[in-house]
């Protein structure tokens, strides 16, 4: 008779996540997760399979969230420029901010860390990147549309710089003590749209 799980794996996914993004893929090994989570090391592979497909379940997980949040940001009914602006100065805010700087996203670090050399992993970043830059696009093409962004600017040139800015943002603040070097960046990109 075959035995039922003895944990939740939504449960030990989120654990998995946290630790991930707290350590790296590769500072991470079997033997952490299984201490971590709780898990033996025989269920922790019939349920997620290697270490490898672990992350990247738990990096599909972190991407889920963040573009949901994304998503209600900027699709609120109204102007849509300020909605951008706010999204912006998000990024800047929790990449200074003390608690979340140290660890960073979750999809910034894997594109330092494993994208040059994973294809799977570049892949889920590209992905990613694309749909946030979407959404970007989007809410300009919206933004311009209702006379918010001026006509001769270019929505998806504009949705490219915020993506390398927002992305960029992790990065310094992640390495950087100092928050007005985020917060000035952010300041200054979106002048752009002025």
């Amino acid at each position: 008779m075959a035995r039922t799980k003895e944990f939740d794996p939504e449960a030990a996914l989120q654990s998995a996540l946290e630790l991930f993004w707290r350590r790296g893929y590769e500072a991470t090994s079997m033997a952490d997760l299984v201490e971590h989570l709780g898990i033996g090391r025989a269920s922790l592979y019939a349920t997620f399979g290697n270490k490898h497909a672990l992350y990247l379940k738990a990096l599909e997980r972190y991407e889920e969230s963040g573009l949901s949040r994304i998503v209600r940001e900027l699709s609120q009914p109204g102007p849509a420029l300020p909605a951008v602006r706010a999204v912006v100065r998000r990024y800047a805010a929790e990449a200074a901010d003390e608690r979340l700087r140290l660890s960073g996203c979750l999809v910034t670090n894997t594109a330092a860390e494993l994208a040059p050399h994973d294809p799977a992993a570049a892949r889920r970043v590209e992905r990613n990147w694309d749909h946030l830059e979407t959404l970007l696009h989007s809410a300009l093409v919206r933004a311009q549309n209702q006379g918010e962004l001026p006509a001769g600017r270019d929505p998806l040139a504009l949705a490219r710089t915020l993506l390398v800015l927002m992305q960029g943002l992790r990065v310094v603040g992640k390495a950087s003590a100092d928050p007005a070097r985020v917060r000035d960046a952010a300041e200054q990109a979106l002048a752009l749209l002025d």
